[in-house]
């Protein structure tokens, strides 16, 4: 019988020798989402099973930037050089075997970088215990891919991402599938155009087992974002691409480059400045200003969030007691329709905003 890792080396073979067209992306779009199903019947299974050390680290600071790339590209260089952590270097493969964090403070923002170790083609499938590394990246708020001059491929680190799970630079498709009891599928679509067809979208819910649904599409998606819907596990992460060494280099080989990078130099601190930068506005920080009942606001030190943050943000980046008790928010500033407007746990900040937290106890921050 043949195993799951077998059925998945059929169907990416099928897929490669298929020929894409109109008579074949039902059948090529049916054996995506059979794959997609038995690739994350593999994690749960490891899930289950595999023990040992892995490279968790718990997030701290204001946001997490996780660096990516191959083994000896001077990931931990650069990390010494934006942050001034102790992350071991050398000119060889694998120096960092563990996970080395380091915060970079910027513009009031700290703001926590993790040096993981480099990562091999195929590491989506375990090479070089790829998937432990790449885990760590599920988790972060801004990924940098890091290449050197030597071995700018970075097509290969997208793909490993892409295959754990994480969609770069991009944002989750405006479908929703609402399960039901019973009345089978029933597809709404509010946009004229749309790639996939109802017969795909019915025959790929049917193989993950969904017979009863209300599915509404927004926006024109195709046949891999439908499926990343369905599985529910995907991450929308943004990233930066850095190209280091490039000191070691001339501008005309770096002109054969065909797609967008920052380049640096983490030995002689080249652009080091405009990457600290790059990061920082990646990030989309907001600054929110707390003030006590009936005082004026503490303008020293505001509170870094990212954009898109609610006053429950707010609560449980003060304290986790201000969420359990909270009664109410009065907010100033850009947010608010009129200055001391009442809010509640969904209001959302925008930058420059003031806010008070009444609690059940009366206390006002």
């Amino acid at each position: 019988m043949a195993s799951v890792s077998d059925k998945i080396k059929e169907i990416e073979e099928e897929i490669a020798r298929t020929q894409y067209n109109k008579a074949t992306e039902h059948h090529i779009g049916l054996l995506k989402a059979k794959m997609a199903r038995l690739r994350k019947e593999i994690v749960l299974r490891k899930k289950k099973s595999v023990g040992g050390e892995g490279f968790d680290v718990k997030k701290s600071g204001d946001a997490t930037v996780v660096f990516v790339g191959f083994p000896s590209v001077g990931k931990s260089t650069l990390l010494n050089a934006l942050t001034g952590a102790k992350s071991e270097t050398g000119h060889y493969a694998f120096t960092t075997l563990k996970c080395i964090p380091g915060v970079m403070r910027y513009k009031g923002a700290r703001i926590q970088l993790l040096d993981v170790p480099g990562v091999l083609e195929g590491a989506y499938k375990g090479v070089g215990r790829g998937k432990e590394v790449l885990s760590v990246a599920r988790s972060a708020d801004l990924i940098l891919l890091t290449l050197d001059v030597f071995n700018p491929h970075r097509n290969v680190l997208v793909n490993e991402l892409y295959q754990m799970g994480i969609r770069l630079d991009s944002k989750p498709p405006d479908v929703v599938i609402s399960k039901r009891l019973n009345g089978g599928i029933e597809i709404n679509k509010t946009v004229r155009k749309v790639s996939i067809t109802n017969r795909l979208i019915k025959a790929i819910l049917s193989d993950y087992g969904i017979h009863n649904a209300i599915i509404t599409i927004r926006e024109n998606i195709t046949v891999d974002q439908f499926i990343d819907v369905v599985l529910g596990n995907r991450v929308y992460i943004p990233s930066i691409t850095v190209l280091n060494k490039v000191d070691l280099v001339n501008e005309n080989y770096l002109k054969q480059l065909k797609f967008d990078y920052l380049p640096v130099s983490a030995e002689t601190l080249f652009n080091i400045d405009k990457l600290r930068e790059l990061i920082y506005k990646k990030l989309d920080f907001i600054r929110v200003y707390t003030k006590s009942r009936g005082e004026k606001p503490d303008l020293d030190e505001p509170l870094m969030l990212r954009s898109g943050a609610t006053v429950k943000d707010v609560c449980l980046k003060l304290h986790r007691d201000l969420l359990d008790n909270f009664r109410y928010a009065m907010v100033w500033g850009a947010s608010a329709k009129h200055p001391g407007q009442k809010i509640g746990l969904r209001h959302r900040m925008m930058d420059g905003d003031i806010i008070t937290i009444i609690t059940k106890t009366g206390y006002g921050k």
